[in-house]
């Protein structure tokens, strides 16, 4: 509280070209941002932050509905920022349980895009999911990790409906398409 009532113009200047600096890097270069949430995993009555994560796509759709985000062929990305450490196979599990809950069941599509996560993700490591609408595929890059592309519209779609399907956490979809007008 006593940094807010600091007069220093000097250090209130820093505080913004911090704030400046950090916004131009979230940005995406012919990207807009739809939404950023944060993954929660809850235990019992305890709430864990697992990870920071934000939608951008190239263009946007006419109607502000999660449906139509992830119907719309257009690039698109999630990006993930780890704010915990996490073991590989407790993401394995979680995402292929997603695609379970959502209905889909190609497992070799499933396993050829969880195959990009080799190893434990660490507290500030990046994930980024894109789906190219000219390849009609989607890639997963795992920063110190593996990277994998699965073709089709098919699994660009369920892996949106990750997040903007059925999901335990229903607050985070509203929250990705929440900068939708």
């Amino acid at each position: 509280m006593q940094l807010a009532r600091t007069k220093s113009p000097a250090l209130l200047a820093a505080f913004a070209a911090v704030f400046l600096a950090v916004g131009s890097l979230l940005a995406l270069p012919g990207y807009t941002l739809t939404g950023t949430g944060v993954r929660v995993r809850t235990i019992g009555v305890l709430n864990i932050d697992v990870y920071r994560i934000s939608h951008y796509m190239e263009q946007l759709p006419a109607t502000r509905s999660k449906d139509a985000v992830i119907d719309m062929d257009t690039g698109k990305k999630f990006v993930w920022t780890m704010l915990r450490d996490v073991d590989r196979a407790s993401i394995v599990k979680a995402l292929r349980e997603a695609y379970a809950l959502n209905r889909y069941t190609d497992t070799p599509k499933i396993e050829r895009f969880v195959a990009a996560f080799e190893g434990d993700l660490k507290s500030g490591a990046e994930v980024t999911i894109a789906y190219d609408p000219g390849a009609k595929a989607t890639t997963v890059t795992v920063a110190g990790g593996g990277t994998a592309t699965v073709a089709g519209l098919d699994f660009m779609k369920a892996t949106w409906r990750i997040w903007l399907g059925k999901i335990d956490q229903p607050t985070l979809s509203e929250e990705l398409i929440a900068r939708l007008r």
